[in-house]
């Protein structure tokens, strides 16, 4: 009989989880499952799926190789009850354990669920907190305590302070928290960048691939080829290869998009990261690290930690505090339903028809294609932010609830009125022209604004500008946009309200 049930679930995939840490291998049971309520609660890529279960199994291997007894419950398995809850319980009832531990799930859904798992199961449960993260949940709560606003940048620079990353005493290196002003360069085609690492699926993986393809075929997004890393040492692998070839030149071009370059320098490694395979101050240390080597600019290597130090850490904060209503926040009235060509790609639109094709090969964007591409599309659409959440959870390998939420509901879809972001992220055509090489190939004239052949992201910025003034012409930070919006002639205004009409309708 065993002492203690473990619980892993797919995105704990360390052994320095809390659940983990007491561990004794001579007397515990870890019990990892694969669950059909996990993989369809919303249709996920086909290959995030298989991402998370070849990455599970490889960590039950590696469990096994240390010692440690592990009841593992495949997907195909005969007796699999479909759920968390269900195969806690068909685990206690068959090892009849003293008490189940497991890390608290990183979604409100999840967590709900777990903390009545105790009374339902007769068996005590110990849900731990997820010490992974760099800023624990009480101490959030202390830093947002009393503010009137929950400024992603004022977290960051205490978060500095406190871990002491690119820090010169009480002062940051360089003279300056941020260098993002500094970040904001257009690539060009001819230049050289790296690919992230290619990883040949091992046998088992081959196997998860054959059972998503036979269970989940008509999910969203190619299933091969599949290049994904599945172990620790995959995933260091592709850290490592960031650092050394891409991390130079990561922060000029960080918010660049080409057509046929998916990567440029990004990371590639927040899938890893958010399942459990890297650990976030490592990555952050390495990054210092290339720094003071002088082997990356101050640039790059503090765009990289605000990512993850601040950014990542900061939406965490940000999804536990606000509850599980946050995703349901719409302060803008949005309501049209997401238009199907986010599924297909198929769009006249050449720079949404780039993102949505690149997400359903790879199961990856960058943030820049989130934010100013299918995220400002739907902005300035009306979509509805719900709908545009479940999307982004679905469509990409590194989206779990808690990091993707706040950045959709926040930053993308101002649907909390500006908790988060201190102004909408909309931006017309100009920006996607200055930033792409999307607009040279596109049905439409990114020059043109008005008529059939003008870019739709003009005249669907200075409407949803029109729709929403009595919100957004106060915001100090829009004003300026506003100004020009008055300076325009009634018959100029009536235009771009029968454009952005007609274009809407026929969605």
């Amino acid at each position: 009989m065993p002492k203690v049930l473990r619980l892993i679930l797919g995105d704990q995939l360390t052994r320095a989880m809390s659940s983990l840490r007491d561990l004794d291998a001579a007397g515990d049971v870890v019990l990892m499952a694969e669950v059909e309520a996990e993989t369809t609660y919303i249709r996920h890529h086909k290959k995030k799926i298989a991402f998370v279960l070849a990455a599970m199994r490889a960590f039950a291997r590696r469990l096994e190789r240390d010692g440690v007894a592990i009841r593992y419950v495949k997907l195909d398995e005969r007796g699999n009850t479909g759920s968390l809850r269900g195969e806690v319980a068909r685990a206690a009832a068959a090892l009849k354990p003293d008490q189940v531990v497991v890390t608290e799930a990183g979604e409100h859904r999840l967590a709900a669920d777990m903390a009545q798992w105790g009374r339902a199961l007769g068996v005590p449960v110990e849900v731990r907190e997820d010490d992974r993260f760099l800023c624990s949940h009480a101490a959030f709560a202390a830093w947002a305590g009393g503010r009137k606003t929950l400024r992603m940048e004022h977290f960051y620079r205490r978060m500095r302070a406190e871990t002491g990353l690119l820090m010169k005493g009480e002062a940051p290196v360089g003279g300056r928290w941020n260098y993002d002003a500094d970040n904001r360069k257009p690539a060009k085609s001819d230049l050289f960048m790296p690919r992230p690492p290619r990883f040949a699926p091992d046998g088992e993986t081959k196997a998860v691939l054959a059972l998503a393809a036979a269970r989940f075929g008509d999910h969203f997004g190619d299933l091969e080829p599949f290049w994904f890393g599945v172990t620790q040492e995959a995933a260091e692998t592709a850290a490592a290869h960031f650092m050394r070839e891409a991390l130079p030149h990561f922060g000029d071009y960080q918010d660049a998009m080409l057509a046929g370059e998916p990567f440029l320098y990004h990371s590639v490694i927040s899938m890893y990261l958010n399942v459990g395979l890297l650990d976030a101050m490592t990555l952050c240390r390495q990054a210092e690290g290339e720094y003071l080597a002088r082997r990356a600019p101050l640039n790059a290597v503090e765009g990289f930690i605000r990512q993850i130090l601040g950014w990542r850490e900061y939406v965490r904060g940000i999804y536990w505090r606000e509850g599980p209503d946050y995703v349901r926040r719409n302060a803008l009235g949005a309501g049209r339903a997401l238009p199907d060509f986010y599924w297909t790609g198929d769009t006249p639109m050449a720079c949404m028809a780039a993102a949505i094709g690149q997400t359903k090969r790879e199961a990856y964007a960058h943030h820049i294609q989130r934010l100013m591409i299918t995220g400002n599309f739907a902005l300035l659409a009306g979509v509805d932010p719900h709908a545009v959440h479940e999307w982004y959870l679905a469509v990409y390998a590194d989206a779990f609830e808690w990091v993707e939420a706040p950045n959709t509901i926040g930053m993308s879809q101002f649907a909390d009125g500006g908790l988060l972001a201190s102004k909408p992220y909309a931006a017309s055509g100009a920006y996607i022209k200055r930033m792409s090489d999307y607009c040279g190939q596109c049905a439409y004239d990114v020059e043109t604004k008005a008529g059939p052949k003008a870019c739709p992201f003009n005249y669907l910025y200075w409407d949803f500008l029109a729709r929403h003034r009595d919100r957004l012409a106060r915001n100090p930070r829009m004003s300026p946009m506003y100004r020009v919006l008055d300076r325009m002639d009634d018959a100029r205004r009536a235009e771009i309200a029968a454009d952005a009409d007609a274009f809407l309708a026929a969605l």
